[in-house]
């Protein structure tokens, strides 16, 4: 009876990429996913650290596994992904029925450790970083649908006082253009068109070439913009350190490179961003927004904020929602600080009541849906190239599709659509989608 494999992901887009990653090296050796822990043989967490709360909510899945493994010993139960980078041998004294632990960047090394817990009867924990070695082990990556994502660097070496993604993830490795163009390729030829690339601080991306010399992350832009079968880039997350004159002009001679840009600035008070070690002021910022939209007139521009950093006063506060109206964000991740064990953030006072936290990120939310529903109902009456992506999640009868700057878009279709462009005008704005019909089919 083949042996069958349960991932469940927390986390960013990255884990996303890590866990599709995990699902082709077991696949390789020849088990198959299914949707439910309870007829699985291999359960993985892949787990995110960036939150005290998805930390705790993998022991809470865990704690449900282990009944799991109760009833069929033979179960195996790993843990990969930053907390297990973080955490290592803690996972296993905490929770002795885990039997394989790995970071992000020996994910590729699972089927081995499996085989050694089953060979040596002991957990076997991996959370080393070693290099690129991930990417070489991997098998061709896989891709049903229209889109793809592709790893280009993981890691940073930012160190945000906040931030624990370095302890996790490791210092910034680019992999070489080449491989990034030849995984690409292999994409396309699967039928993938629109492309997201990935990496912790994307837009940091320094290539190896061939003769030796370095490709920053505008060149590979403009390689993959060559490339036959490739029709929309996108990619996250970018740091504003990073955001050089050669990508910003990227959005002025690269038609393929989407109108929406997700670029954190976590505050908008230099007070704030100096002790979170961001590396900007808001007047810098507000400056490379502006440059953008040079640029690229239409832009949509997403952020994140952390709402309660230990010390920010009403002013900071103030000077955020400030940023807010003189950039106007199209969306936001927004969070209430949450101290990480280990970032120096977590050592400061912090004497700010978590009511008026949670006021002030409740007014930040409102204000931003405020600002991304003006743009939506600005688009009514627009015509949209739209990805379509699959059915509606609203109505199983309807298509779903994402248009440039990163709407989803309902609207009546044939299944034969998913997967390609048509062309879509807009009809209404809703608080979390549009509607829209299609004007003409294009292969």
């Amino acid at each position: 009876m083949t042996r069958k494999f349960y991932i469940k992901t927390f986390g960013c887009q990255m884990n996303e990429y890590d866990s599709g990653r995990m699902a082709d090296v077991l696949a390789a050796e020849g088990i198959e996913q299914t949707d439910s822990p309870e007829n699985a043989d291999v359960i993985i967490f892949n787990t995110c650290s960036v939150r005290e709360k998805a930390q705790e909510k993998v022991f809470h899945d865990l704690g449900r596994a282990r009944l799991l493994k109760q009833a069929r010993p033979d179960l195996v139960i790993g843990v990969g992904g930053c907390v297990a980078s973080q955490e290592g041998e803690a996972i296993v004294r905490r929770a002795p029925y885990v039997d394989v632990v790995f970071g992000p960047q020996t994910l590729h090394r699972l089927p081995q450790l499996i085989r050694a817990r089953r060979d040596r009867g002991c957990p076997q924990v991996d959370v080393s970083f070693p290099e690129i070695e991930k990417f070489d082990a991997l098998p061709p990556a896989r891709v049903a649908g229209g889109s793809a994502f592709v790893s280009v660097m993981e890691g940073c070496s930012k160190f945000c006082t906040y931030c624990i993604v370095p302890f996790t993830r490791g210092e910034e490795i680019s992999r070489p253009l080449g491989d990034v163009l030849a995984e690409i390729a292999g994409l396309t030829a699967q039928g993938a068109r629109e492309f997201t690339l990935l990496g912790q601080n994307v837009n940091a991306y320094r290539g190896a070439l061939d003769d030796g010399e370095t490709a920053d992350f505008a060149f590979l832009l403009e390689c993959v913009h060559e490339m036959p079968g490739v029709e929309r880039i996108r990619y996250t997350t970018s740091h504003p350190r990073e955001m050089t004159p050669r990508l910003i002009d990227a959005y002025a001679r690269l038609p393929k490179l989407v109108s929406h840009l997700h670029l954190p600035v976590q505050s908008g008070a230099d007070r704030v961003l100096a002790a979170m070690k961001r590396g900007y002021t808001a007047l810098e910022y507000k400056s490379i927004a502006r440059r953008l939209r040079a640029a690229r007139p239409d832009l949509s521009l997403s952020t994140d904020f952390i709402v309660g950093f230990p010390g920010e006063t009403e002013a900071d506060f103030e000077a955020t929602m400030k940023l807010i109206e003189e950039v106007g964000f199209d969306a936001s991740f927004s969070f209430l600080y949450s101290p990480r064990p280990g970032t120096p953030a977590a050592e400061l006072a912090d004497d700010t009541p978590s009511t008026l936290k949670t006021q002030r990120l409740m007014r930040l939310q409102k204000r931003i849906e405020e600002q991304a529903q003006a743009i939506s109902a600005a688009m009514i009456g627009t015509t949209q190239r739209v990805l379509v992506e699959g059915a509606s999640k609203k109505d199983a009868g309807e298509l779903a599709g994402r248009t440039d700057n990163n709407r989803i878009v309902n609207f009546a279709g044939h299944a034969r659509l998913i997967g390609g462009f048509v062309d879509v005008v807009i009809t209404a704005a809703l608080p979390h989608s549009l509607r829209g019909e299609i004007i003409r089919r294009e292969s």
